[in-house]
């Protein structure tokens, strides 16, 4: 009998294939509409029930085979506003707009793993129950709404009925193969900071005459970062970041107006709402200082926490498809992930998968790029994922 590792080594040259079409081919977020097609097509050629336009622009595929569990399997489709520095054939083609964090390569996983389920239906081995193919718009963004895709979907229906979700995300900074997983707390939630300090433009020659927003907002970022460092338990992992800073309109006048963004990570919603009121609480400097302040929060998405019995399927499956040294334990991280979303509505285990190429690189860096030898290995494990949890009903 082929293993499922067999079937998805035979599928390397078309999955190699696919991602580099997609990876020529990106597309922004609610905007996925090639993508989305291309993965619509070669699922309902294999027999799956496809719908389309989910959460926008996403893709829900249904292979049924009986009564059983609806198991999820997803993978996003987005691509982030990067300028691409790689010198590959298969180098994007579209000006200012790359797949630097990977998702071309979890639809062609995801297709691989359909690939592989199909025909296990096929030959009679595939295990009574239906599995749903979640092709996800949108992760890195949220549309004017603050909604991401994962959210769009499960408005509109996507989550309905399932039983357990599983996902993967390429780490093109780990080593190539390894599956790093863990039970509880993986990834962090997110909060973004929007803060704007008003002050009082004069001369820089006169500065008495004025109030200069960017010395109170020097001040407030001063008092941000004692948020973590004396308000937040010493065990308990949080980040507050502010990135970006605007103000000013000459190098003789004094700025009457400051406007800046971050972030908060966090595990904890206690921890949140307590970062929430510390940052608050540290732009009222700027009030005592004589100017005004703004501050205001926008909710991301929450932390990705495994369910305890879904990430000992997940690791005992893929342990027995691509061995025990395939699965290794991985720390909690602070960089988010929508899949968090579907975590809300059904048990699941979301890992990482190393992709390292020899000189490894970053997320979102404009030499993004992964070793394509692991297509196959993310294919079978996605797969092996899916058919162990209809197999336990």
């Amino acid at each position: 009998m082929t293993t499922l590792l067999e079937h998805a080594t035979r599928l390397q040259p078309k999955l190699t294939e696919l991602r580099r079409d997609l990876h020529r081919h990106p597309e922004l977020g609610f905007r996925e509409t090639r993508t989305a097609a291309t993965a619509a097509r070669l699922v309902a050629d294999m027999g799956f029930r496809v719908r389309t336009g989910v959460g926008r622009t996403g893709v829900v595929a249904d292979l049924g085979n009986g009564n059983g569990p609806t198991v999820a399997l997803r993978a996003d489709m987005d691509a982030l506003p990067i300028q691409e520095q790689n010198d590959v054939e298969y180098r994007s083609s579209v000006d200012g707009v790359m797949h630097a964090c990977g998702h071309d390569a979890h639809v062609a996983m995801l297709v691989g793993a359909a690939t592989i389920l199909a025909a296990a239906r096929e030959r009679g081995e595939l295990p009574p129950g239906t599995v749903r193919l979640l092709f996800q718009p949108s992760e890195e963004a949220s549309d004017d709404a603050n909604l991401s895709g994962a959210m769009r979907m499960v408005q509109d229906g996507a989550m309905k009925g399932v039983d357990a979700v599983f996902g993967l995300h390429v780490g093109a900074h780990l080593p190539a193969g390894r599956c790093l997983m863990r039970a509880g707390p993986y990834m962090a939630g997110s909060v973004a900071i929007r803060a704007r300090v008003e002050g009082r433009s004069a001369h820089a020659g006169r500065p008495h005459e004025g109030t200069d927003a960017i010395v109170l907002a020097a001040h407030a970022i001063l008092a941000v970062q004692n948020a973590v460092a004396r308000r937040i338990p010493p065990g308990a992992a949080a980040v507050v970041h502010i990135g970006r800073i605007q103000g000013g309109d000459a190098e003789n006048i004094l700025a009457a107006r400051v406007e800046m963004s971050g972030t908060i990570r966090y595990f904890d919603r206690d921890v949140r709402d307590l970062l929430k009121r510390e940052v608050t609480r540290a732009f009222d400097v700027v009030n005592a200082l004589g100017g005004r302040a703004n501050v205001e929060f926008l909710d991301g998405y929450p932390p990705v926490v495994n369910d305890e019995a879904m990430t000992a399927l997940a690791r005992e499956a893929i342990a027995a498809t691509l061995g025990p040294d395939a699965v290794a334990e991985q720390e909690p991280s602070m960089p988010s992930e929508d899949f968090a979303v579907l975590l809300e509505h059904a048990p699941g285990s979301f890992f990482w998968l190393g992709a390292a190429l020899d000189r490894p690189r970053e997320h979102h860096s404009p030499d993004f790029d992964i070793d394509e030898r692991i297509l196959p290995l993310g294919a079978t494990a996605l797969a092996a994922c899916a058919m162990e949890r209809l197999r336990r009903g």
